[in-house]
């Protein structure tokens, strides 16, 4: 009772504070609209704003401004006590015109305002339909509205059946679009009639649409449930589905599909009782099934779907074969590492759980069985002998049988190199793909049976080799995109292997997906000095750091301190190689040496410098071309005589007096003192001598032979001419300085006789016969008397002790006195005959001589 009371209280409270509201909002004036506030698309409508007495602005009522605004869009206005005028093309929905006062010297006063709305007559519904879920469910039925009238519409929904039944249902939303009675339909009402119909009506009008049915019509079951399905024999192929649905139901339709696919398998069954067979299913794979049910064959609905049933099927056998690649590696000299990597079988050839994998290995020669082995991995190592044949079987095992084992013979991939493909190329396809092209081998191409495309990403020398990647294909193919653990800014070794009957050839190549310059240039280790060069070494930086493949490293060096360009040596990437050697630094000079890293992409930053001093080593070749070069022109030079013959006249004259060879002073000779020469005479001697010798070829040493007081010629041998010799005193001074040449040692014969009497050296000076020239050979010698000083021929007496001649005769000559060979030569000429005369006597206290021509001869000692 308190409760009802303080509702009438809220309700008397709302209605006052309104009617109030109103009367505060349009204590002014008011605002009229016609013909109605509620119109239909397109219409017109009239607004009129009027001022109530003694509301306008005061003193004067001219001075009343009226102005109608559509929200904050001004209309219209008008000076006076009222305001009319027409609106057209108003938008679907509720507009609000408000009219305003406007006075001098003062704010707009809000006068009153009206709502006009804008909508249509509802069109009739479409799609009627009813349903009844089950035997206790109700009945509902559901319609399509059509477009939004924007105004408020109300639905009436109403249904006739037999014997004058009627239900009625009515829904005040606009949007209402379906209705439920409440009640359900018997079966006994099977073959009854019912007629539903459903009214919209709002002020612009009204519309409706009826539907006509029967109970089979509208009833549908409801979803089957308690689903479950039995494999029989634990068979994979067969199975029982089972179900529980209502018992008037006729029909059923099921469907199942694998869990991973997206397509139903349908299939429909009469009279079923809730169970059914199915026989096409794959082992070892997850099912859903649904069931739905339909209570007549041909009237009615289907119920909705079951909830779904998720299964797997028994395993079975594998069926198929492993897909087995394998690496070989190199132990030492007689063993090798043998890996075996094979992929998954897929879950339709697997059909079960794989257990492990059984593998084993042989050597062909008599199938004798090496070891066989058990793994749940899907690779396996093991170490062989590199001598004979191998060969390899790889087999996969469920619960069920193992799969047919895949056999390989192991043998050098890349051994045969006219398999080798050719044109081998990777270029990025997308960021996640390779693609890799070659050309097949040029001159076995028709050997090869199958490609095979093997990719691992690229690792520093020392780290673990990862996993190889494959692909299989046909001998037809020239391309392959790589799609398979294949990542962006990651280098990739790739190799594609053509393979034959035995045997098989490769080619490699570097590629990525996607690259960009390396982030930092590699870290120089260390730098030393070995053999004249200088060798880099260097640390390979991280795998991601490189950010691609890497095709080249690029070492800098310049002088310290210095502002001139820095040299580089570009050297192509190996994974192997980390060191370089350089030939081109100078000695005892301090290098900064960097490095960089290039890519596709470009150059990476500088790595870190490094300082260095190099030895000051010389650089032995730097010196032992030149000297080689040197003694080959020297000892050329030297082979020519008459260039050694000058040198060694040189390198006399150059010697100090100490070092020569003491030669006795003819002053001091008492055979010179009672022998004197003619003053003049002795001088022309010393002018011809110091007149320079020219000889074209090397003269013969001269043979000097002692002559007996009678004349008599002694000689050993014919006399044969030197460079020139002088027949007669009058011949002219060209002649006499022709027949005179450079000094050269002696031949070893020839000095037989120096060392026997060594005063015989001034005994015979040269020849000059008044006969035949001493230049022929049949010419003789001629015969002079002993005590006879010459004059012209330059011979000297061979008994000094004797008186001049005309003091008596000379001794008779000794029988055993052999002929006397001198030479007075100090390199390879000898001393010529003096081609001159010196008048009847000269004696040697004016004669001096020594090994130079140009000293051979002085006035005074």
């Amino acid at each position: 009772m308190a409760i009802r009371r303080c509702s009438l209280v809220l309700v008397f409270i709302t209605l006052w504070l309104s009617t109030k509201a109103k009367i505060d909002v349009c204590k002014r004036g008011d605002v009229t609209v016609k013909p109605s506030h509620v119109i239909s698309l397109g219409s017109a409508v009239n607004i009129s704003c009027s001022l109530k007495p003694k509301q306008g602005c005061w003193h004067y009522s001219s001075f009343n401004r009226l102005i109608l605004y559509e929200f904050n869009r001004t209309i219209s206005f008008h000076h006076g006590g009222s305001l009319s005028t027409q609106v057209t093309d108003l938008p679907l929905g509720t507009t609000l015109f408000v009219c305003k006062l406007a006075c001098i010297n003062s704010n707009e006063i809000r006068i009153c305002g009206a709502e006009i709305s804008v909508g249509v007559v509802p069109e009739q519904p479409q799609d009627l339909s009813c349903i009844q879920k089950g035997e206790h469910g109700t009945v509902a039925c559901t319609w399509d509205r059509g477009r939004d009238t924007h105004l408020y519409t109300k639905y009436t929904l109403e249904l006739n059946g037999p014997k004058t039944l009627s239900w009625q249902k009515q829904c005040s939303d606009q949007y209402c679009d379906h209705l439920d009675f409440g009640f359900n339909l018997t079966p006994d009402l099977r073959e009854s009639i019912f007629t539903a119909t459903v009214i919209a009506v709002n002020v612009l009008g009204n519309s409706s649409l009826e539907s006509v049915f029967t109970f089979l019509d509208i009833v549908r079951p409801l979803p089957p449930w308690d689903i479950r399905v039995t494999f029989l024999n634990a068979s994979s192929s067969r199975c029982t589905l089972q179900w529980r649905d209502e018992e008037w139901v006729l029909l059923n339709r099921l469907r199942y599909r694998p869990s991973r696919s997206r397509s139903w398998k349908m299939v429909n069954v009469t009279n079923a009782r809730g169970r059914h067979d199915l026989l096409d299913l794959k082992p070892f794979t997850e099912y859903e099934f649904q069931v739905s049910s339909k209570l007549h064959l041909h009237k009615g609905g289907w119920s909705d779907w079951s909830e779904s049933l998720k299964t797997q099927t028994p395993e079975e056998e594998p069926v198929g074969t492993l897909d087995v690649w394998y690496i070989k590696q190199h132990v030492d000299y007689n063993r090798q590492h043998i890996s075996l990597f094979w992929k998954n079988l897929s879950i339709s050839e697997a059909r079960g759980k794989i257990l492990h994998y059984r593998v084993t290995l042989w050597e062909m020669a008599g199938r004798k069985t090496t070891l066989q082995n058990l793994t749940r991995h899907t690779s396996w190592t093991w170490v062989i002998p590199r001598t004979g044949y191998w060969a390899a079987a790889v087999s996969a095992a469920n619960s069920k049988g193992s799969s047919l084992p895949t056999s390989i013979n192991i043998t050098d991939l890349c051994g045969a190199a006219l398999l080798a493909p050719r044109q081998v190329s990777a270029n990025p396809e997308g960021t996640d793909s390779i693609l890799v092209s070659w050309q097949p081998p040029e001159k076995a191409g028709s050997a090869v049976r199958e490609y095979v495309v093997e990719w691992r990403q690229l690792l520093l020398e020392g780290d673990a080799r990862p996993r190889p990647n494959w692909l299989r294909l046909p001998l037809h193919s020239v391309s392959a995109v790589l799609s398979e653990n294949i990542k962006p800014y990651v280098c990739y070794e790739i190799h594609v292997h053509a393979l034959s009957a035995g045997q098989g050839g490769c080619s490699s190549i570097l590629g990525n997906s996607k690259h960009k310059a390396p982030l930092r240039g590699p870290h120089i280790s260390d730098v030393t000095e070995d053999k004249g060069s200088v060798w880099i070494s260097w640390d390979h930086f991280p795998a991601q750091e490189q950010v691609g493949c890497i095709l080249h490293y690029r070492i800098y060096w310049k002088e310290q301190d210095s502002h001139s360009q820095a040299q580089l040596c570009e050297i192509p990437y190996r994974v192997s190689q980390n060191s370089h050697p350089i030939n081109s630094l100078k000695p005892r000079v301090t290098y900064v040496l960097w490095m960089t890293a290039l890519t596709a992409a470009g150059e990476s930053p500088p790595g870190s410098e490094r300082g260095f001093f190099l030895q000051g080593k010389a650089n032995w070749s730097v010196f032992v071309a030149p000297s080689i070069c040197t003694a080959v022109i020297i000892v050329g030079i030297f082979s020519m005589r008459h260039f050694r013959q000058k040198v060694c006249v040189l390198l006399s004259a150059l010697r100090p007096q100490w070092c020569r060879k003491e030669i006795p002073d003819p002053a001091n000779s008492t055979w010179a003192k009672k022998y004197p020469i003619v003053e003049e005479q002795a001088q022309l001697l010393v002018e011809r001598l110091q007149t320079p010798w020219s000889c074209p070829e090397e003269p013969e040493p001269l043979a000097i032979s002692e002559v007996s007081q009678q004349g008599t010629a002694i000689l050993g041998q014919p006399h044969r001419p030197t460079c020139s010799e002088s027949g007669q005193g009058h011949r002219s001074s060209e002649q006499d300085t022709a027949a005179l040449s450079a000094c050269s040692p002696p031949p070893p014969g020839t000095l037989l006789a120096e060392k026997r009497q060594a005063v015989d050296l001034y005994k015979v000076l040269g020849i000059r016969g008044q006969g035949p020239m001493l230049g022929s050979p049949a010419s003789p010698l001629p015969v002079l008397p002993v005590d006879y000083l010459p004059t012209q021929e330059g011979y000297l007496s061979s008994n000094i002790d004797d008186p001049p001649p005309g003091r008596g005769p000379p001794p008779e000559p000794a029988e055993d006195l052999a002929p006397l060979h001198v030479s007075f030569s100090v390199f390879s000429n000898s001393l010529h005959p003096l081609p001159f005369s010196c008048g009847e006597k000269l004696t040697l206290a004016h004669l001096k001589m020594g090994c130079d021509a140009s000293r051979a001869l002085s006035g005074e000692t």
